[in-house]
């Protein structure tokens, strides 16, 4: 089988949204051409027609949107129809940063806005229990480096899901029970040479200066095992049959160790 993948871009600037794409097809183990993209910028109106031929779905980050400004963005609302979509047809979905957030307030959670301490470069991501059973996590370390960086956060687990991976101050990653749909606050497309250069671009948004930026990106490290967590999921979850190693999640919350 060779898989086809919609992204769900939320990108103005080409040059982030041709990074972003290409990022994905690498971490993912696939070629550009497996990956379609709809860009909610361009396209704000839609409906499920447009997974058709698709194997999973994509979501990515944004600094240019807010999920709690859906009165600015009216995409927000059909993008979170489609995620309700997708677990009922239990469609693959992976949601990243902005992704997690669309997700978690598409499932009735809560997203809030840091205004100031908000995390911001490559933290150590903690495990839950229920990690040692979930097909994308029962064999990663607690405490990998992920990218993260990111104004706004969910302040809890949405009903019906299984609490994966947290840092002290976030929710980093869950599961949907019984469908084949996780999130990350995390990027695992971003590498530490892509922080860089997003950060190094979206500065005025995250930093507070020169000095600023330059401390974060001198902490940043590598993040090959984040980064991993897409290939696993093309090979453990859209390439697994029917019925396979997604479904042998328990369905109860996991208490954080």
């Amino acid at each position: 089988m060779r898989p086809r993948l919609l992204l769900m871009q939320i990108r103005q600037t080409q040059q982030t949204r041709d990074e972003e794409w290409r990022s994905f097809a690498r971490f993912c183990g696939l070629a550009v051409s497996q990956i379609g993209i709809l860009n909610l910028f361009d396209t704000p109106e839609f409906g499920p027609d447009v997974l058709a031929g698709y194997d999973g779905l994509l979501v990515g980050g944004s600094s240019e949107a807010s999920v709690l400004e859906p009165e600015n963005y009216p995409f927000i609302e059909p993008a979170m129809v489609l995620l309700r979509h997708c677990i009922e047809v239990r469609l693959p979905v992976f949601c990243s940063c902005f992704g997690h957030q669309l997700a978690v307030r598409a499932l009735g959670g809560r997203v809030i806005r840091d205004q100031v301490d908000f995390e911001m470069g490559t933290p150590a991501i903690r495990l839950t229990e229920a990690a040692a059973q979930d097909p994308l996590y029962h064999d990663m370390p607690d405490g990998f480096a992920a990218v993260s960086v990111h104004r706004e956060r969910a302040t809890e687990v949405p009903d019906g899901c299984t609490l994966l991976a947290y840092t002290q101050p976030c929710i980093h990653a869950f599961k949907v029970d019984g469908a084949p749909f996780w999130t990350t606050q995390f990027h695992p497309e971003v590498d530490k040479p892509v922080l860089v250069e997003r950060l190094t671009q979206f500065a005025h948004h995250y930093t507070d200066g020169d000095e600023h930026l330059q401390q974060v990106l001198c902490a940043a490290q590598e993040t090959p095992l984040s980064n991993d967590l897409l290939r696993r999921f093309v090979e453990r979850v859209v390439l697994a049959p029917a019925n396979g190693p997604e479904d042998t999640i328990q369905g109860t919350a996991g208490a954080m160790r």
